[in-house]
């Protein structure tokens, strides 16, 4: 997850820390809490990420965005309600309101249930197929497959933004190309550009369990000598000493906005940047500032409502 949290969409229950990756051997109880956001459209994304940070870090271990807001999940010996009071007071909008309320969850292991269910193939555009080990599709002639066991990480192509990063890699030629992957979760766009022949990706994340699992998938998929997964933020792309030919960036607007000097400083000349994370609503934004920092805008892509941008690097 990147700072603030990947973004939560299509009630996709979302684990996003690393102590939750610690397999439970006992049921636990926990509590459900229903959080009711009240905000501007274009700031209605914005304050759920923000609100799941910080709500991970007085013990919420899972959320799910519904229609009107989130529903967190937290052990019940941890749950403390003035921890959220004090949560709501230091949220950093104006004309924003944020109400809850507490009920019993179903008892059941959460962590197990994760695990076990998996997810069903996803075809993205005419060539891809995404899977799981639990749903293995048969080879299809012209289709590249990708096994991405999930685990707690962030990318298996359910998100629209992941299809859509993945659909523009699709059409890159990427022979013998450099990769380097900016919040990598499964490590997914990483191992999909080694798959049609890059010659090597780096991927990092400042989740430890995204780091381990896009190691895990990249051997799955028999190119993790081609492959490093690294933990951080953006300040590790200064340690790779080396340049790269395509840079990809699945994030949210916020952190995009703010590492995309970073992510320049690591294209090569004539490098290509694909961005995503936002909503379509963000392009003009995303667009101006990556043009004022001197990329050419190239194209854009759009899956409902969420966007994708493509820039080239000119020196």
């Amino acid at each position: 997850m990147q700072k603030y949290g990947k973004t939560l969409k299509d009630g996709r229950i979302f684990p996003i820390f690393y102590n939750f990756a610690v397999k439970i051997n006992e049921i636990m109880r926990y509590y459900e809490v229903k959080f009711s956001v009240s905000a501007p459209e274009e700031l209605f994304q914005d304050v759920c990420d923000v609100l799941a940070a910080m709500a991970g870090d007085v013990g919420f271990e899972t959320f799910e965005e519904t229609f009107g807001g989130l529903t967190g999940y937290i052990q019940q010996d941890v749950f403390h309600e003035e921890s959220i009071q004090q949560i709501l007071s230091h949220m950093p909008f104006d004309d924003v309101q944020i109400g809850f309320c507490v009920e019993g969850a179903e008892d059941r292991d959460w962590n197990e249930q994760w695990e076990q269910k998996g997810f069903e193939p996803i075809s993205v555009g005419e060539h891809l197929i995404i899977h799981d080990g639990r749903h293995v599709p048969y080879p299809v002639p012209g289709k590249l497959l990708i096994e991405i066991d999930a685990k707690l990480a962030f990318g298996t192509g359910n998100h629209q933004t992941t299809r859509l990063m993945a659909d523009a890699l699709m059409a890159l030629p990427l022979d013998n190309c450099s990769v380097l992957d900016c919040g990598t979760g499964t490590g997914i766009l990483a191992i999909l550009s080694l798959l049609r022949g890059a010659r090597n990706a780096v991927g990092y994340d400042i989740d430890e369990w995204s780091v381990a699992n896009a190691r895990h998938n990249a051997v799955l998929n028999g190119v993790e000598q081609r492959f490093t997964s690294v933990l951080g933020d953006s300040n590790v792309i200064e340690s790779f000493n080396q340049s790269f030919d395509v840079v990809t960036a699945n994030i949210n607007r916020n952190v995009l906005l703010s590492d995309l000097p970073r992510f320049i400083q690591a294209m090569a000349p004539k490098a290509i940047l694909l961005l995503s994370g936002f909503y379509r609503e963000d392009i003009p934004l995303l667009r101006a500032k990556a043009e004022s920092q001197g990329l050419t805008y190239v194209c854009e892509q759009y899956e409902a409502g969420w966007g994708c941008l493509k820039f080239q690097r000119n020196n």
